[in-house]
This record gives C-alpha cells, structure tokens and sequence, in this order.
C-alpha cells in the first residue's frame, strides 16, 4: 500500500485582493508542509478570486495575477500545490490550475469544459484547454481538472482515470450554492469516484462574491464511493486524510505512460514527482451534515457578511416595519456582523398600526439592535400639499401609497451618507417577482439580503431562526426573537387603512408555487394551468413577472438561493411583447 496525504485548503478569498488570496495561499502550504503532506490543493481561480469577471480583460490584471503565481511557486518547497488562476500562453486566456512542485512551476492544467449557463459566462473570457496532464508523485498519478470538467462523465476526470492510469483525481471548484446543491455534488462526486476506481478530492471556494455564495464542503471519496472527509460548509477550513492508494502492477503502470493507449482527444502527458515521506495517520472528522434551512440560513449569513465586510462597511441600516421580512433580515445582519453594528429605523405613517409598530420594538429589543423611531406623517402630508394643485380631481392611489415607501427610503439613504452605513432592503423573491415593492421606497439600499427567498420560505426560516436559539440557549422553553404576533398577522404593506398583501396578489401559498413553475422552471401558461392552478391566477401573475422586469434591473444585488435567480440566472429583455 502506498500512503498519499493530502490537504485541501477551503479558503475564503476577495476578487482582486491579490496581497490577501497570496497571503492565505502561503500559510496554507506552510501548514501542510508542517503536517507533512505530500500534497495541497486550492480553490478554482484562487490566486485573483472567483469570478473576476470582466476584470480578465484587462492585461494588468492578468500579468498581476501571474506574477502572485510566481511567488507562491517559490514557497512550494518539498511539497507538490495545485492552485486555481488566470494563465496566459500564446496570446490566449484560459482558466487554469498550476501544478507546483518544490520551488517551481511543472505544469498548468487548462480547464476543457467551460460552462455558459446561469451565473457562468467563462466563454467570454476563457479559451477551452486541450491537454491532461497527470502527475506521478512517487508511484501516485494524479489527475487534476476545474470545477464544471467532472461535471460531464465523460470529462477530463474519465480521461485521466481511464486512459491516464490516475489513482487520484483532484477537483479544483469554484461551485456556487443554491438550495439542494451540496446533496447534488455529493451525489456527483460519488458516482465519479465508484465508476472510474478512484480517489477523488473536491476542494470548493467558500465566502461571499457579490450575488454568489460558495459553500466549501470540500469531499474526499474513496474509488468505492465512500466519503473518506468532509470539510465544514460555509466557513474557512483545513481538510486532511492519509490515502490508501493500492500501487498498480507493473503492467497498469507501463499502459498508463504509454502514448498508444491513450485517445488524442484526452491529451494526457505525464509529469514524475518524487515523492515526500509522511508521518504517523492523522484522524479524519467528517463534520455533521446541515439541514437544508440550517443551509440556506448560513448562505444568508455568509453571503451578507462578506458583502459588508469585502467592501469596507462597517455597520448596517434597515427599515423595521413589524413585518416578517424585516424582521428576518435584521436576524440575518446581527448573526452576520454582530447586533452592535446593525440599526434600525422605524417609520410609522398615518396607516401604521400599534401593532406593528410594538412588533419593531419587541424585534429591537430582542436583537439588541438600537432603533431609530422618525415618524414620516408630517412629511408625507407635506409632500401631497405641495402636489395637491397637480392633480386636482384625481383620486387617491398607488402613488399615494408609494410616496410613504419613498419618504421611508429618503431617510434609511441619508442615514448611510451621513453615517456611511449600508442599507438593506428587506423585500423577499415573491416581490421582486411580481414587482409588489416601490422603486426608490422600499427597494431603495445596497444590499436586498432576501431578494432570492420566497414569501413562504421567509417564514420558515424565521421559524427556523426562533428554534435555534431556543435549542442553543439548552432550554426547551424560551421567549420567541420573532414574536409569534408577526406569524400570525396577515401580511400587510400599512401603506391604506386595512391593507393587505392578499388585496393585491394571491395568497403566498398559491403565489409562490406558479411563481416557481413560471421562473425556475420556466414552465409555460398551458403548461401551469394543467398543474391546477386557475386561469385568471396564473395570467395575472406571469404578467405582473414580465411587466416588472424594469424594476428587478435596478434593484441591489442579494444573495442567491434559488437554482434560478433574478439577475445573472433569469435574464430577461425589458421590452417584451410574449406571454406565453
């Protein structure tokens, strides 16, 4: 038998923050050097963080990376790295991985497969690679390949397995999360694994960029499909484990660095390593699976976190209405950056209830987030005197309503120019979907933290919210953070006497079943009727989708939870005439 250790480095790295990814790289070989690992691997794209978009068309940016490349090869003494970054060769781009080895560069694996589809657009930037090249550390091959290329069964894994004798293949990710992805890459590296004999190791970004969240969870699998470890998700770290790696005879070994065997299109070329000696077994832990809302939650939280903090803001701001939107949005901000960062405005107006103006303090008090009450009655009836001679005649409607979102979105957007506070929207999926939410009111901000979450998704995890800090105070008793007042008060935006979301939509329980056939399955008309649902329903909500569509362009970025979010995912012209 032959022992393999290797290490996986889940870190959490800032596109463009050279100094920062070079920094967390280099400790990283230093502490699997320290271990005595023979091997450590990075994240996709990890020197100049994932995805840099259309940073990859500007020379500097590439050179820059290219020249972190260098120093971290330097400090690749007596163990061999794997890392992800932007490579340059005769005039072309592609994504790459570096195979460095004891002070210098080997060899760069080009990523073949290149997905453009939903958030990804590498065709833009990247060229696809043409070659596989494996290494043989000691009497180990290894195959290394990015992200979407075992995604394909027959993709460069199945090459490098099959046609290039590897023991070990290693999956450099940089895979985004949305619900149900972490089983679904389990599932994937699994089948890989059992089907072409392998080992594989999976080593995924984590942190938050932008919209994305990547979730970690880096896997290693034995070739029988069993999960050998199992780094933590949604949060840097470490993942170690001797491999048992079965030396192949004689014969195997020749076949597999034998140009006659193996197809053009795989491209193999083999690379020889000597290999490092290893101490005594480490222990592996496999970290305890999450539930799914424990999942999203924590994407959530991530998400946010790193949004605030990766560019430069210290403190938040939010509306508090006595809703259940706003209420989970500040749960969400003081798990991400502590209650003592996060504020609250409260804004009652003529139509404001004491109920819910009593829900925002008791959300306040519970937080232990301070809350700002400025009362925008005066204002409001300031505003419609001034405007009152316009529209002589006219009767009250939306624009009335909007005007007291509008007001609210005034004073949340000077309170960050003047304190330099971000401002989160608390508006959730099934209103961006249906554009109940007023532009430059309640959309008004930086970050839209649910923007991706469904109305009936929002209560369930506030609900999930309430229980884990029940369970965490070790008591099965305990008061609610959210109070069940909130849960059991119809939705209501308080913008007219009596107000009720359900005035102007269909109850969420109908709303967000058509909204999920119409947008992330992008089901047609006859197609959700034949689910059941009623006619007239559906009708007027694919076209409040579709006519929407100018709104959800101008709303802040959020975090992504669906397989389908609005943005990079669901791209859709704003001047549309089908309704199908």
């Amino acid at each position: 038998m032959v022992k393999f250790r290797i290490a996986l480095a889940q870190i959490n790295t800032t596109v463009g923050d050279f100094k920062g990814n070079t920094d967390k790289i280099v400790n990283a070989i230093k502490q699997a050097r320290d271990i005595k690992a023979n091997l450590v691997a990075f994240p996709e794209l990890a020197i100049c963080g994932y995805p840099p978009e259309d940073l990859i068309l500007k020379p500097h940016f590439v050179k820059e990376n290219l020249r972190q490349l260098n120093k971290i090869s330097s400090t690749s003494r007596s163990i061999s790295v794997v890392v992800g970054l932007v490579h340059q060769e005769k005039g072309q781009v592609y994504n790459a991985a570096a195979f460095l080895h004891h002070g210098r560069l080997v060899d760069v694996y080009h990523k073949i497969l290149l997905p453009n589809y939903g958030v990804f657009d590498e065709k833009r930037y990247f060229q696809p690679g043409q070659h596989c090249p494996i290494f043989m550390i000691g009497d180990v091959i290894v195959g290394i390949n990015i992200c979407e290329d075992i995604w394909h069964s027959d993709g460069p894994h199945h090459w490098q397995a099959r046609s290039g004798g590897a023991h070990l293949i290693i999956n450099i990710s940089a895979s985004p999360y949305h619900e149900k992805k972490i089983a679904e890459r389990e599932r994937l590296l699994k089948t890989c694994s059992r089907e072409n004999k392998v080992f594989t190791a999976y080593v995924n970004l984590v942190g938050g960029q932008d919209e994305l969240v990547f979730d970690g969870g880096s896997m290693i699998f034995a070739p029988d499909g069993r999960l050998i470890a199992r780094g933590n998700e949604f949060k840097e770290d470490f993942i170690v484990a001797d491999l048992d790696i079965k030396v192949f005879s004689q014969s195997r070994r020749q076949s597999c660095s034998s140009s006659s065997v193996i197809p053009a299109k795989a491209g193999i070329r083999l690379k020889q390593i000597k290999l490092t000696s290893i101490q005594p077994p480490i222990k592996i832990t496999v970290p305890k699976k999450l539930s799914l809302l424990e999942e999203i939650y924590n994407a959530l939280v991530l998400g946010t976190r790193d949004y605030i903090r990766k560019n430069g803001f210290q403190k938040v701001v939010l509306g508090l209405s006595g809703g259940i939107d706003s209420a989970l949005v500040a749960a969400i901000a003081c798990d991400a950056i502590g209650s003592e960062n996060v504020k609250a405005l409260t804004m009652p107006s003529p139509y404001s209830s004491a109920e819910t103006q009593r829900d925002s303090e008791i959300v306040a008090l519970n937080l232990g987030i301070e809350l700002i009450k400025i009362p925008i009655t005066d204002i409001f009836q300031s505003y419609r005197y001034q405007l009152k001679d316009h529209f002589i005649g006219r009767p009250e409607d939306t624009a009335e309503e909007n005007l007291q979102a509008r007001v609210r979105g005034n004073f949340l957007m000077f309170f960050s120019n003047k304190l330099g506070w971000l401002v989160l929207t608390t508006g959730n999926k099934s209103e961006m979907s249906t554009g109940y939410c007023t532009l430059y009111g309640d959309m008004a901000g930086g970050f839209a933290v649910i923007k991706d979450v469904p109305k009936t998704l929002v209560y369930k995890l506030a609900d999930f919210y309430n229980k884990k800090l029940i369970l965490n105070s070790g008591s099965g008793k305990g008061q609610k953070v959210i109070p069940l007042s909130i849960f059991r008060r119809p939705p209501m935006a308080e913008l007219r006497p009596n107000q009720k979301d359900q005035d102007s939509l269909p109850p969420y329980e109908i709303l967000d079943p058509i909204l999920d056939a119409y947008v992330e399955q992008d089901l047609g008309f006859s197609e959700i009727i034949k689910k059941g649902f009623d006619e007239k329903i559906v009708q007027k909500v694919i076209s409040l989708v579709d006519s929407n569509e100018y709104k959800r362009r101008q709303a802040p970025p959020g975090v992504k939870i669906t397989p389908k979010a609005f943005g990079k995912d669901r791209r859709m012209p704003i001047t549309n005439k089908y309704r199908g």
